[in-house]
């Protein structure tokens, strides 16, 4: 029976061999037709990925914030006719801090099977290394620009640490990492606990736990360079 498969993609420019099972290439070179963000990306990272198929012969659906619900209403159709649809994020695995969510959703409500693929999670792979609480955890996407709106959400996220020993979660555009952090730093309780987490897989990789108060002196070049930000207790 056809089904939408959830392919994981590796986080930057590494070996996928590193991250990603050989049966994920299998299914992989099976599909031929994929709904991602970016067509560009997902060439560039079928051919990194090793698939097989002349890349001009696949069909691309684009899934961003430019789609509209009426362009996705029919996306799944092929899978009626006997086609698999291959699920691909820019990078790392679909559908978590990714717009394949509303995907999964419509194909959950058509009664589509679903098979989602084991690979590398930039915010797993964080929480793994942090020393922070794995078992009670929120993810909490971006912070709000706003400064006064931050502070409110930090606060709260702060008391949920204490309060529900909950690990708090969050990403930031990559070139205001920096001035996150040092946000961090300064407005958390000094001895509240921060893990920064940039270039996860990559040879740049850097992970360090620190106390909030530490973080404000040699504090790292996070610019640009795609990071996850946890704190805890």
């Amino acid at each position: 029976m056809a089904k939408l498969i959830l392919f994981p993609v590796p986080i930057g420019a590494t070996d996928p061999d590193t991250s990603l099972p050989p049966y994920n290439r299998e299914l992989l070179n099976a599909c031929h037709i994929f709904i991602v963000e970016n067509i560009r990306t997902a060439r560039r990272n079928l051919k990194r990925m090793g698939y097989s198929s002349p890349i001009d012969n696949v069909t691309f659906l684009e899934l961003n914030e430019h789609t509209s619900p009426l362009d996705i209403s029919h996306y799944l159709d092929p899978i009626a006719q006997g086609e698999d649809i291959g699920l691909m994020s820019e990078a790392g695995i679909p559908c978590v801090a990714d717009p394949g969510s509303l995907i999964t959703s419509m194909a959950q409500r058509n009664g589509i099977d679903i098979l989602p693929l084991i690979g590398p999670c930039s915010i797993m792979l964080a929480l793994m290394a942090s020393g922070f609480n794995g078992q009670n955890f929120a993810f909490n996407g971006y912070p709000p620009i706003d400064e006064k709106s931050r502070t409110t959400l930090l606060h709260t996220l702060e008391q949920r640490i204490y309060r529900d020993h909950q690990t708090q979660i969050f990403i930031e555009a990559p070139y205001r990492n920096d001035k996150l952090l040092q946000y961090l730093a300064a407005h958390l309780q000094p001895t509240t606990r921060i893990c920064v987490a940039t270039d996860i897989t990559l040879p740049t990789q850097y992970i360090r736990t620190r106390l909030a108060r530490q973080w404000r002196t040699d504090p790292p070049q996070l610019n640009k360079r795609p990071t996850i930000f946890l704190i805890y207790k």
